[in-house]
């Protein structure tokens, strides 16, 4: 496995074990000789012309990321990039992981496979973000069971839009064709993305009382709580080529497909504007805003968030989730997003400079709260008004 191909091509790993498999459940009389009548990688499920059909179809996909640090092209057994090259002077290097969920199960049965991509760099990158880094480079992983090039070249050209959106290089990858462990048509992805952030750079950072807090719009429930939504359109009746109740402009589907933001050009375009003016980012993912705003205080636990829940109007898709599925608004703000996609913590003599940025930068922040003292018996993100009017 090359992890040097920008969604390297089939090698010995995954269908090594396969040919293990087959020795074992195969009788010995039924065994075949060595030669032209023996049994061939084709024969046992995985085409080694797909996997490179692939990666000629991605070449010029990752050949558009490219950005200062890359070392190199396509076709090593490793990525190379280069901090110095970079212009980084006393780095951390910091890493993230995340994949797609259960929104892939939608793509696959709509065939809307060009977003996905888009979301799987967003999920990685908009977590560094968090941690103050700037993303470099991303990995990515596609695993199927029987390779289709086209369908994977549109979701690795997601991939390569997503990381041209956050300014990294898609550095490598791999492709795993493995007969037998996903049903046709099926696929799963992972993605991996290190960034940068100079050590005196790191976020979080001195939260405190008085903070305030902005909120940056979601798109939707980006790749969070599809697990619930698929069950409230299952039991709904409503199938997804059906116009969306929310959005009858379009279908179901494609309204709930649309990509995960991607929030790095702004928030950096923030620290840049700001410097230690911004204390800190939370990437609303599962959880929501009642399980990743903490993250940012977990050594203060005199801390809490009072969030004004009438500070922003979420999507209308939220509010058919919560009236269709009868879902709490509790249990809403743990699920989803609910409308936030980015929480930025900026301490209040920086809230314009703050709020200049993010404009320039094409966002629309919206003041959604302030940090206070947390008493005891408080939760530590405390919520005020209502989520629906």
């Amino acid at each position: 496995m090359t992890a040097g191909n920008a969604i390297a091509t089939l090698a010995g790993g995954p269908c090594a074990c396969y040919a293990a498999d087959m020795s074992e459940d195969t009788p010995k009389s039924a065994t075949r000789p060595h030669g032209a009548n023996g049994l061939t990688y084709a024969d046992a499920g995985v085409s080694i012309e797909a996997g490179a059909d692939l990666v000629e179809r991605v070449k010029p996909a990752a050949k558009r990321t490219a950005r200062p640090g890359v070392v190199g092209g396509l076709g090593g057994f490793g990525g190379l990039f280069d901090l110095k090259a970079a212009g980084w002077t006393d780095p951390l290097l910091v890493a993230a992981t995340d994949g797609v969920g259960t929104k892939l199960r939608i793509a696959i049965e709509t065939d809307r496979l060009d977003g996905v991509g888009v979301d799987l760099v967003a999920m990685c990158v908009n977590d560094l973000l968090c941690q103050g880094a700037e993303p470099l480079f991303f990995l990515d992983y596609y695993a199927t069971g029987a390779l289709d090039p086209a369908a994977a070249a549109r979701v690795v050209e997601g991939v390569a839009a997503g990381c041209i959106d956050a300014g990294c290089a898609l550095l490598g990858g791999e492709t795993a064709e493995m007969p037998g462990m996903y049903s046709k048509g099926d696929f799963d992805l992972a993605g991996f993305a290190v960034g940068a952030v100079e050590r005196t750079g790191l976020l979080p950072r001195d939260i405190s009382v008085g903070d305030v807090i902005l909120g940056l719009p979601s798109a939707g429930a980006h790749s969070n709580g599809y697990s619930l939504i698929r069950r409230i359109i299952a039991e709904s009746g409503l199938n997804f080529d059906q116009p969306a109740p929310f959005a009858p402009e379009e279908t179901l589907g494609a309204a709930t497909l649309t990509p995960t933001r991607i929030y790095v050009r702004a928030g950096r375009a923030a620290l840049a504007a700001a410097g230690d003016g911004v204390r800190g980012f939370a990437h609303i993912t599962g959880g929501g805003l009642t399980e990743n705003l903490p993250r940012l205080w977990d050594d203060a636990p005199t801390l809490a968030a009072e969030i004004n829940l009438e500070s922003w109007t979420p999507q209308p898709l939220f509010q058919w989730l919560a009236e269709t599925g009868g879902v709490d608004e509790t249990e809403m703000l743990r699920a989803f997003n609910c409308g936030v996609g980015l929480a930025i913590v900026c301490r209040p003599d920086s809230i314009n400079t703050v709020r200049d940025a993010l404009v320039e930068a094409g966002e629309a922040p919206l003041e959604i709260g302030r940090m206070i003292e947390r008493r005891e018996g408080d939760r530590p993100v405390l919520y005020r008004g209502a989520l629906f009017s």
